[in-house]
């Protein structure tokens, strides 16, 4: 049979069909974000679902293949926000995740609940990203449009309202809103009153890879598809990724690389330990059933080479273009294959996990008259990679160990990137054949509820394969321990020359 695996990400989504295992057609499509205020970060969801069926139109006329489709999966984006009225239309714009204008209600979140209290209950530390505060600001600054509200859904339920009908919602994006208690596996009657909703208000909880209905009959004429196709329920992207990464054992984890870089281990149990909820480490339940998983991030990953590429070397890169080779690899011809004797600092976005300092600014250290491109550009890769090492070595430290990486996502199709993370890190680092993990992830879930396999064990055996395996170099592996050590210094001894160099204000605007 054929399935459908559907991934919402923040600036576009995809739709593959995957038979066997093994994507057989596929579509994507951007969207816009909007800002129409400093901190804020909002999309137009009816915009955002006409892209998604133009992609299921696409993907659908492009398979070839005899299996018919039985199942679609959907895979998300987190914590996006958006009311709708009883007729199940949006009142106003998602507010995305990245969105920042629920300062003040974390600050009450930290008063009237506390931090610790908050991360205890649902694994997720305060921070503006959540749910819970976006719901709060919502109640607090658009009363009106609340009392209109008939319901709050995230990307996942508002998909699947709109394909079949049904609202309802994955434990696995619902334990990212800071709403629901790990422990019960509920909504919480505590966080609902503090974010001033009722559950009624807020979807159905269900088990990722649950039957939610089939696709409406009008939305399977628009985009071409059979209307006994079965919808399941999926998870927040970073999960489904785990799952089509074939990470699904305690101690496994990921690394996807694209815009930002995010690590997830797989645990047997939630980790609520209040050190990583001081170093901004969410623990969330996994789309594996009885399984978790704690996720690290980075904000500036892979778009840190973009504005290398972009910013200083562009002519370089439009000739590469020119010569039809890939710019990135023609700016990091002559790379060094060790450390680049270039150190930098890679906070071009303020510092993820596990620090945590918005204010921070990215610096290069070492640069000489005879410093070359690919030193630069090389030196973006050590210390993205350090900063991957630093959560690692911060997950250890809080009982959390990791053995392996699967990589996935842009960064994976690198191999000086796979290399450098092996060396590193000293750890194996394998790919996948599917590195569109995501999608194959809420495929797999799909394939499961349809009958294909008799479980996600099962299903991962058969179609998650990997296709290289790189292992660390000892002698680079101990060259690369000794930058890392000065590395762990940089942060230190700079941030109190940006505290000189920039005042609140200035921090504020920057």
């Amino acid at each position: 049979m054929a399935v459908i695996g559907l991934d919402l990400g923040t600036t576009g989504c995809k739709a593959v069909i995957f038979a066997g295992g093994r994507p057989v057609a596929a579509a994507y499509r951007e969207y816009p974000i909007y800002q129409p205020h400093p901190g804020w970060a909002e999309q137009d969801p009816d915009e955002v679902w006409a892209r998604v069926e133009e992609t299921l139109s696409e993907a659908a006329a492009a398979y070839r293949g005899t299996e018919p489709i039985r199942g679609l999966g959907v895979s998300v984006q987190g914590e996006a926000v958006v009311p709708l009225d009883s007729e199940g239309r949006p009142l106003g714009r998602v507010i995305l995740g990245m969105d920042t204008r629920t300062t003040a209600e974390c600050r009450r979140v930290a008063q009237e609940l506390g931090e610790d209290r908050l991360y205890a209950m649902t694994g997720m530390p305060n921070h503006t990203v959540n749910t819970l505060v976006k719901l709060m600001w919502l109640t607090g600054h658009q009363p009106d449009l609340c009392r209109r509200a008939a319901r709050f859904v995230l990307y996942e339920d508002f998909l699947l309202y709109r394909l079949t009908g049904q609202p309802a919602i994955s434990r696995c994006l619902a334990s990212r809103t800071a709403l629901y208690d790990l422990k019960t596996r509920r909504w919480s009657p505590e966080l609902l009153a503090l974010a001033g909703v009722d559950e009624a208000q807020l979807s159905p909880l269900a088990d990722s890879g649950t039957v939610i209905g089939t696709i409406c009959p009008d939305v399977a004429q628009r985009v071409g598809l059979p209307t006994e196709v079965a919808v399941v329920t999926g998870g927040h992207d970073q999960a489904c990724g785990a799952l089509g990464a074939g990470v699904i054992d305690p101690g496994r984890a990921n690394v996807s690389t694209g815009t930002a870089e995010v690590m997830e281990v797989c645990m047997a149990e939630p980790a609520l330990d209040l050190n990583l909820a001081r170093g901004g480490i969410s623990t969330y339940e996994h789309v594996v059933p009885g399984r978790y998983v704690a996720m690290t991030l980075n904000h500036a990953g892979g778009i840190t080479l973009r504005w290398c590429r972009d910013g200083l070397f562009p002519e370089a890169a439009e000739e590469a273009r020119r010569n039809g080779i890939d710019p990135y690899d023609y700016l990091l011809i002559d790379a060094p294959r060790g450390p680049s004797p270039v150190l930098c600092l890679p906070h071009f976005a303020g510092s993820g996990t596990p620090v945590l300092d918005p204010a921070s600014r990215a610096s290069f250290v070492g640069l000489t008259l005879s410093t070359t491109r690919a030193e630069m550009m090389k030196s973006l890769i050590d210390a993205l990679t350090f900063e991957l090492k630093a959560n690692l070595d911060f997950l250890a430290a809080s009982g959390i160990p990791v053995g392996e990486l699967r990589a996935i996502g842009g960064g994976a199709k690198s191999p000086l990137w796979l290399q450098t993370k092996a060396d590193v890190l000293g750890c194996r680092v394998e790919v996948p054949c599917v590195t569109e993990a995501a999608c194959l992830g809420a495929g797999l879930l799909a394939s499961v509820a349809a009958g294909e396999f008799a479980n996600l064990a099962e299903a991962v055996q058969h179609t998650v394969t990997v296709k290289e395996v790189f292992d660390p170099d000892p002698d680079l592996h101990r060259k690369y321990e000794a930058v890392y050590a000065a590395y762990k210094r940089l942060y230190p001894r700079l941030k109190p020359l940006y505290d000189a160099a920039f005042c609140e204000e200035g921090r504020q605007n920057a």
